[in-house]
């Protein structure tokens, strides 16, 4: 008996060294611009960039095979982090790949849902909770706003619902913006009946 306990624990002594051996001798070097490129990304897992997640899409640009310019929903911010890492110029958002949003969650209808189980299959966070035939929820928490739960729905119970924006997280308006919020704000007074700046003027 004693001698088959001290059989086995020099062999689990020897497969342990073995295993150590193996993972030291063949271990794969991460690579740490992918790593730093990765972490400034908003990890939605959206796919909008063209690659199936943001660790993906961090490796292309970490390889030259993709531009900085291709996630909607890190936006201007995003670009501006990731050209400072790589020493180039920050560049417009790419329109083919959509423009920049509110940060969002989605939101399910209860009263309308099926429980299909559609939009869990397509999560790719896992925030959705529910079973087949019951209705199904969203952890607020979880939910990156990728959006990709909406189109599988076939009753269309799912809705983006954007989010409070935080004291932290605003920003000013750059130039464009501004300038739309003016005009918008011009033609709602025109609308009024109120007077334009330059009728005040006169």
């Amino acid at each position: 008996m004693l001698t088959a306990i001290l059989v086995f624990t020099l062999l689990a002594l020897v497969l342990g060294a073995l295993l150590g051996y193996a993972g030291q001798a063949f271990r794969v070097e991460g690579d740490p611009l992918a790593d730093k490129i990765d972490a400034l990304l908003p990890q939605t897992q959206c796919g909008q960039c063209g690659f199936p997640g943001c660790r993906p899409y961090a490796e292309a640009i970490a390889a030259g095979e993709a531009d900085i310019n291709r996630c909607p929903p890190g936006g201007e911010a995003t670009i501006k982090a990731l050209a400072d890492l790589l020493g180039v110029e920050p560049k417009p958002l790419d329109a083919e790949v959509g423009e920049e949003k509110p940060k969002s969650v989605a939101w399910i209808d209860e009263q309308v849902c099926i429980g299909c189980t559609l939009c869990i299959q397509a999560c790719p966070v896992d925030a959705i909770l529910g079973a087949p035939k019951l209705m199904h929820t969203v952890i607020v928490d979880e939910c990156t706003g990728c959006e990709l739960c909406v189109a599988p729905c076939p009753v269309d119970c799912i809705h983006m619902v954007p989010l409070k924006v935080e004291l932290d997280q605003w920003r000013w308006p750059n130039p464009e913006q501004r300038r739309e919020i003016a005009d918008t704000a011009l033609i709602a007074g025109q609308v009024a009946g109120e007077p334009s700046p330059a009728e005040r003027k006169a």
